[in-house]
């Protein structure tokens, strides 16, 4: 296709573009919390970049942050650290190689800014990207952890110390319910509203923690870091799900 384009979103332009499928800051909250963490952030290096079709319109992004401010619980500074990247809203758009052209860019951007490389998170499961598109990039995996979770890492410097997952225990979520989202992830605003209300139905006490920086997200025990739900200690959902899942869940457990 000859009509794509990416173009770099900014504070100044961010709310003509949307973000994530979510286009409408009156209409959609998700959008504004998303557009202020934006504004807050991009000072510090954080960029997104977004591809545009002049027939299909938004169709993709590529974020990413220096690793110091990295929204997941990785100890990875000195790097560039992407957050997400997907293409295609629309079936057409995939499989054209424009996720790799996104990447590229945050690539070339990190060398000339002369970081210590490239790290991204990555899983099988949902909500993150496959490895094997970092695999092709020449990334390398430097640490994993559970379920599904690898760090990535693309090394400029050899001799710059690996990225390496954080770790922390749950001791501190031995009773109850307990959600966390940041504005990092626009999918965690009506779903966790809903959440809480189930969770009051259930008669269940839950606990909502608004993630609000770098460093929070950083000692999060989900490698998502951005959206987490702990029920007694154990992790029982590492991303973003439907309330409906999350009544699902919660009716089990209670048996």
């Amino acid at each position: 296709m000859t009509d794509i384009e990416i173009i770099d979103l900014t504070p100044e332009n961010i709310a003509d573009y949307g973000v994530c499928g979510y286009k409408d800051v009156e209409k959609h909250l998700e959008l504004r919390r998303k557009i202020d963490w934006f504004k807050e952030y991009y000072p510090k290096g954080l960029r997104i970049k977004a591809i545009l079709s002049k027939t299909g319109g938004y169709q993709g992004m590529l974020e990413y942050i220096p690793g110091k401010y990295a929204h997941r619980p990785v100890d990875a500074e000195g790097y560039m650290f992407i957050h997400c990247v997907f293409v295609g809203f629309r079936s057409e758009f995939k499989g054209k190689g424009f996720a790799s052209s996104l990447i590229d860019t945050c690539i070339e951007e990190s060398k000339r800014l002369k970081m210590n490389g490239v790290a991204v998170v990555t899983r099988t499961g949902s909500f993150m990207a496959n490895k094997d598109i970092f695999l092709k990039k020449g990334f390398v995996s430097t640490d994993a952890t559970k379920p599904d979770f690898e760090l990535m890492v693309l090394k400029f410097n050899e001799a710059a110390p690996d990225p390496k997952f954080k770790t922390f225990s749950l001791d501190n979520y031995d009773n109850g319910l307990t959600i966390m989202r940041s504005a990092q992830c626009p999918y965690s605003v009506k779903n966790v509203d809903a959440m809480l209300q189930t969770a009051k139905k259930l008669k269940i006490e839950a606990r909502l923690i608004e993630i609000e920086d770098s460093e929070t997200a950083q000692k999060t025990p989900s490698a998502f870091g951005t959206f987490c739900i702990i029920h007694n200690k154990e992790v029982i959902s590492y991303h973003p799900i439907s309330n409906t899942r999350f009544e699902n869940i919660m009716a089990k457990r209670l048996i």
